[in-house]
């Protein structure tokens, strides 16, 4: 064999012995790389936010530490809760109410079908969530109980504001039938159903400022309505999670006063089965740039971050969160 072909022959194998092994570093890196779903609410909603906020934290470091985040619009609380279960979701934002309820199993029929969720853990809460109702001011509605033969949108099924509605009616005494229209839009439709004069009333579970309440009381003349009342103070009394709550007045055109109602906490979830380590990871993503967080939406800004490992959760703490917390000499 001649010198050159000697030469050529060892390129050859110099460069396929190169190519295997970075083919085999590749599908290693492919392998290590870790998928992260969190199930978040509507895209006119707080949720949506959270989730797209955590993400852009975590993906910002996905070269280093391998993990890609995405958050999805989804049906909201009870339904992530539910993914989360199943498997389909690793993380998500529920209601704080609405994680007590899937822990023990009830209220909702899917969590009773299913039973008590033991496996259900809390990484931490976010921003306070009034349940919030809006009426066009030509709707004749002033406060909680006009809305008995209205045309009321009560959310799509699946979402956290159905399922508080849901525990409202229940203690007034009330069905779909007393309604004149009992919708079912999902929270991203129901502020144009509003002002196309479709529906008279949309309620919502969500942060405040709402991309949602401003597009309904700027598209149309509508109102911020109170949700008050000895019921009101008995689920208070009687439910932790829940609290009294006041909506700013000036915050939305065409209520210039204070409103009073009252509300549960926005909570991030996930399941006993999701790794210590990537459950860490996205939380110490969220407080190690709090700062950068904070300043993602106007309701995260008077967070503070040992309110939100003790508040509103009612499921255990997951133990990546525990880990992390006891670094930062939280707990």
């Amino acid at each position: 064999m001649s010198l050159k072909k000697s030469l050529r022959n060892q390129l050859a194998t110099t460069l396929l012995s190169s190519a295997v092994g970075l083919a085999a570093s590749f599908s290693v890196m492919a392998a290590e790389q870790t998928y992260v779903t969190i199930g978040t609410g509507g895209q006119t909603g707080v949720y949506y936010v959270v989730g797209q906020s955590i993400c852009r934290l975590v993906n910002r470091g996905t070269e280093e530490h391998g993990v890609k985040c995405t958050a999805p619009s989804t049906g909201g609380s009870v339904a992530n809760i539910n993914a989360i279960r199943q498997g389909q979701q690793d993380m998500g934002l529920a209601q704080s109410d609405w994680q007590n309820y899937a822990l023990e199993g009830t209220t909702h029929e899917s969590f009773i079908a299913q039973g008590p969720f033991t496996d259900l853990r809390a990484m931490f809460a976010v921003h306070n969530e009034p349940f919030t109702v809006v009426a066009r001011t030509d709707s004749g509605v002033e406060t909680f109980d006009d809305l008995v033969g209205k045309r009321v949108n009560l959310q799509n099924p699946g979402s956290g504001t159905r399922g508080t509605m849901e525990v409202l009616m229940d203690l007034k005494g009330w069905t779909r039938d007393s309604f004149k229209l009992a919708g079912e839009l999902k929270a991203s439709e129901q502020a144009q159903a509003l002002c196309d004069n479709k529906i008279d009333v949309m309620i919502y579970s969500v942060g405040h400022p709402s991309g949602a309440i401003k597009e309904a009381t700027t598209s149309c003349a509508a109102k911020v309505i109170p949700v008050e009342g000895e019921v009101i103070d008995k689920l208070i009394a009687e439910n932790a999670y829940y609290a009294p709550a006041i909506i700013k007045g000036g915050m939305y055109e065409g209520t210039d006063k204070d409103v009073k109602t009252f509300g549960n906490a926005a909570t991030m979830v996930t399941s006993a089965n999701v790794s210590a380590d990537t459950v860490y990871l996205v939380v110490k993503s969220v407080f190690d740039n709090f700062d950068r967080f904070k300043k993602l939406h106007p309701a995260f800004e008077n967070l503070d971050p040992k309110e939100m490992i003790a508040n509103g959760l009612s499921a255990p703490l997951h133990e990546g969160a525990i880990r992390y917390y006891k670094e930062q000499g939280w707990m």
